[in-house]
C-alpha cells in the first residue's frame, strides 16, 4: 500500500470510512487520549483545522488506550468528550492501537514510512502526529511534544503544492 488512501477507519459511530474519501487533501494524522497532559493540543489541532480546512486540510484523530491507560472511555465517551470540551469538529475514529502484533493497518503503515527519533517505529506516546501530503504520502512525523502550531509552517508548505 502506497498511500493513505488504501485503507479504512472504523469512525466513532461504528461506521467504515475508506480513507480515500479524504483524496487529495493534505492530512495531519494524531494518536489521542482524552486523559494525557498533552491532551490540551485538541484545541490547537481544532485551531488549525478551522483555519486550513476550507484549502484542503484535514485532522483525523485515533484515540488509543496503550499510553498510561489514558483513554478509557468508548467511541461514544471519546466522541462526546471531544466536542463538549474542546468543541472539535474534525473526524474522531474509534479507538485503535497504533503499537503491537494488533497495530491498525493504517498506523503499521504511517510507522514505516517515517521513522521516530533514533530511527524508532513505534509510536512513543500520545498525540505523535503524522502530516501527510495532497498525493496521501507522508511528509512529516512529530512527537507529542511538538505543539499543532508548530506545524502551521509546513501545513502551509504541503497545502501550496498542487494547490
Amino acid at each position: 500500500m502506497t498511500s493513505i488512501y488504501s485503507f479504512s477507519a472504523q469512525a466513532a459511530d461504528g461506521q467504515s470510512i475508506g480513507l480515500s474519501r479524504y483524496s487529495g487533501q493534505v492530512l495531519l494524522v494524531v494518536n489521542v487520549a482524552s486523559e494525557c497532559g498533552f491532551t490540551p493540543q485538541y484545541q490547537g489541532l481544532q485551531t488549525l483545522y478551522q483555519e486550513y480546512r476550507e484549502l484542503g486540510f484535514s485532522v483525523l484523530a485515533f484515540p488509543c488506550d496503550q499510553f498510561g491507560h489514558q483513554e478509557p472511555g468508548n467511541a461514544q465517551e471519546i466522541a462526546a468528550f471531544c466536542t463538549g470540551t474542546y468543541n472539535i469538529t474534525f473526524p474522531i475514529f474509534d479507538k485503535i492501537e497504533v503499537n503491537g502484533p494488533d497495530a491498525h493497518p493504517l498506523y503499521a503503515w504511517l510507522k514505516s514510512e517515517k521513522a521516530g527519533v533514533l530511527g524508532s517505529q513505534n509510536i512513543k506516546w500520545n498525540f505523535t502526529k503524522f502530516l501527510l501530503g495532497r498525493d496521501g504520502r507522508v511528509i512529516q512525523r512529530y512527537g507529542s511534544i511538538t505543539k499543532p502550531e508548530a506545524l502551521r509552517s509546513d501545513i502551509k508548505t504541503a497545502l501550496a503544492v498542487h494547490a
